[in-house]
């Protein structure tokens, strides 16, 4: 069985490689959108840049002579270092068409060789060659899917020749989608790591480590080794977990201590036959007992009436709400009959060795039954300290 600190760690971490995997999922959903756009305007601005320096290198106007397209004097089909060069300077591929066929291209079919003689895809050619616009999109260039732009050649009399392109491929898009993702995981994994180590030091720390000590302390309440209260820090539920148990020792170590004492009170008797007696009733008359050999214990021999914190030393275990025992209400009263003064909850906490959350209901309960009063001690800063004062 896998320990509480496992589990916790193993529910984080699912939870953190679940976030990041929807997060990378939609991150890539949304980046494959902005790529598209971003190939377009890229294409577009590429178009115009490549376009300007063939004019610049090119002077002249575009013309087709014996079937082979020209600008100005310099033959352009076939001309591939013309094509790349530009496909070098904007990583695009770059074609030149003579009517609708490929004449100079860096475009390769499936031998890898040049595409020249292929032919533009119909919607291309609708659009550009008859309707002489420029076609900005996605289009099938050799077999291959690729973000594409297309602007018509004309004559220097307004008659189009031919087509000029530059394409995005989809696989330079997804390299560009692939090595972002790629980042943006390694990044993620960085951050699961560090704040795995954190919420190990956490849980080792605040919740780990204080259940360890309470359970070393119930190991030894199990064995009957009650040498003394535990101490621990952690967060609020740890530490009422620490004023229960500390609770839990205290009566028990109570319980036992009067047993033990009513056990030697029966074992000493000079009647045999009584002490018989005893011992055979003793599991059925130890509250009895443990009650009565307080009150004769306590009451004082002169049989005066009680007044005061007296009266509380007469009360038996029956008049005592539950989870309260006669013994350590004594040892409270006690304590604060030597002392005679207002006193705080963690005051008498502190003088008698118990809880003070233990030490409060037995004083809540004083005050309940007319013994003690309390009042409110306001000091310059932080909350009020409530006072017991005897009666």
């Amino acid at each position: 069985m896998r320990s509480l600190k496992h589990q916790i760690l193993i529910l984080l971490l699912c939870s953190l490689v679940l976030l990041a995997g929807s997060f990378l999922a939609i991150l890539g959903w949304y980046m494959k959108d902005r790529d598209v756009a971003a190939a377009m305007i890229k294409a577009k601005t590429d178009l115009a840049t490549c376009r300007e320096i063939i004019d610049k290198t090119y002077p002249g106007s575009w013309s087709v002579q014996d079937g082979n397209l020209y600008k100005g004097t310099i033959k352009i089909s076939l001309n591939n270092d013309l094509v790349d060069h530009l496909a070098l300077l904007t990583g695009d591929t770059v074609t030149l068409f003579c009517g609708e066929t490929r004449v100079a291209t860096t475009v390769r079919g499936s031998n890898g060789e040049r595409a020249i003689g292929t032919k533009v895809a119909a919607n291309v050619a609708q659009t550009v060659l008859q309707n002489g616009q420029t076609y900005l999109g996605e289009a099938t260039v050799v077999g291959q899917r690729y973000q594409t732009g297309y602007v018509p050649l004309r004559t220097s009399t307004g008659n189009i020749i031919g087509i000029f392109y530059v394409g995005i491929s989809h696989a330079y898009e997804q390299e560009i989608i692939t090595r972002s993702l790629i980042t943006m995981a390694e990044i993620g994994l960085a951050l699961t790591i560090l704040v795995a180590l954190l919420t190990w030091f956490f849980l080792q720390k605040v919740i780990i480590h204080p259940l360890h000590n309470i359970m070393l302390g119930t190991r030894d309440v199990a064995t009957g080794h009650l040498t003394q209260k535990i101490k621990v820090s952690g967060a609020k539920e740890i530490g009422e977990l620490e004023d229960a148990f500390n609770q839990m020792v205290e009566q028990i170590q109570s319980l036992t201590g009067e047993i033990s004492r009513a056990t030697t009170g029966s074992n000493n008797s000079d009647d045999p036959t009584e002490g018989e007696i005893n011992t055979a009733t003793q599991p059925i008359e130890t509250n009895k007992a443990i009650t009565e050999l307080t009150i004769k214990n306590t009451v004082p021999t002169d049989q005066q009436p009680l007044s005061g914190l007296n009266m509380a030393l007469c009360i038996g275990e029956e008049g005592l709400p539950k989870g309260l025992n006669q013994s350590t209400l004594a040892q409270i009263v006690q304590f604060l009959q030597a002392t005679r003064r207002p006193l705080s909850a963690e005051d008498v906490a502190e003088g008698v060795k118990l809880t003070r959350v233990t030490v409060r209901r037995y004083l809540e309960f004083l005050e309940q039954s007319g013994l003690l009063k309390s009042e409110q001690k306001y000091g310059t800063v932080g909350r009020p300290v409530k006072l017991f004062i005897p009666l």
